[in-house]
C-alpha cells in the first residue's frame, strides 16, 4: 500500500524492516525479556530446536540510530530499475526498505550463557523441538542502509545483554541472589514438613 502512494502521488516513502530488537523497555513477549524473567524467578526456559538456532539480535540504541539516520534520507526514484530485473528494496516511485539490525547473527546457547553470566546464576533449560513455522537462522543485510545513510551498529550482545540486564534489575528491582534465598527457604520449609510428618 505504501508502495502504491509512492507510485501514484510521488510521496517518498521508507520501509524498515527490524531483526530481533531487543533492550531496556522491550517487548516482555521477547526471549531476552521473559528469560531473565523466568530465570530469577528460578523458572526453566524453553529452548527450541534444542539451541541450535541463530538470531541477528539488535540493541535498541543501534536500532534508533538506523530509524534517525533514515528519517533524515529523502528516498529518491531509482532511475536504473527495472521491470524485467526488479529490485524488491527500491523503484522507479520515491520508495526503499531498509533492514535495521546488527549483521552478526548469534548462537541461541551463546546467547543464554552471556544472559546467565549477567545475572550471575545458571538457567533450567527445557530443550525442545523447533516450533512448526520458526526459522534456524536470520541475518540483517544492511549493506544499503550503511550506504546510503552511514549506519553501523556498534553494540554486541556481550554488551547489550549486561545493559538490559542492568536496567530489569533497577526497574522491576529485581536481584540475582533473590530468587536462590527463596528457593533456600522454600527447601527449609519443606525440610521442616517431612520431619514434622516423619
Amino acid at each position: 500500500m505504501a508502495h502504491t502512494y509512492s507510485h501514484l502521488y510521488h510521496l517518498p516513502t521508507t520501509g524498515l524492516r527490524f531483526f530481533t530488537v531487543y533492550g531496556p523497555w522491550g517487548r516482555p513477549d521477547m526471549a531476552l525479556f521473559s528469560f531473565t524473567k523466568a530465570i530469577l524467578e528460578g523458572k526453566p526456559i524453553d529452548v527450541f530446536n534444542y539451541g541450535k538456532m541463530r538470531r541477528d539480535f539488535t540493541y535498541i540504541d543501534d536500532a534508533v540510530d538506523g530509524i534517525v539516520r533514515a528519517l533524515d534520507h529523502i528516498p529518491e526514484p531509482n532511475q536504473n530499475w527495472a521491470e524485467y530485473a526488479p529490485d524488491p528494496s527500491s523503484s522507479s516511485a520515491p520508495y526503499r526498505i531498509y533492514n535495521i539490525g546488527n549483521r552478526q547473527p548469534v548462537e541461541l546457547l551463546h546467547f543464554i550463557e552471556i544472559l546467565e553470566a549477567a545475572l550471575g546464576t545458571t538457567a533450567k533449560k527445557n530443550f525442545l523441538p523447533l516450533q512448526a513455522g520458526d526459522v534456524l537462522e536470520t541475518y540483517a543485510d544492511v549493506e544499503e542502509l550503511c550506504h546510503d545513510v552511514g549506519f553501523n551498529p556498534r553494540t554486541p550482545v556481550e554488551v547489550g545483554i549486561p545493559q538490559f540486564v542492568k536496567w530489569y534489575q533497577t526497574y522491576y528491582n529485581a536481584s540475582p541472589s533473590s530468587y536462590p534465598q527463596q528457593q533456600d527457604a522454600n527447601q527449609s520449609l519443606h525440610h521442616s514438613v517431612e520431619v514434622v510428618k516423619v
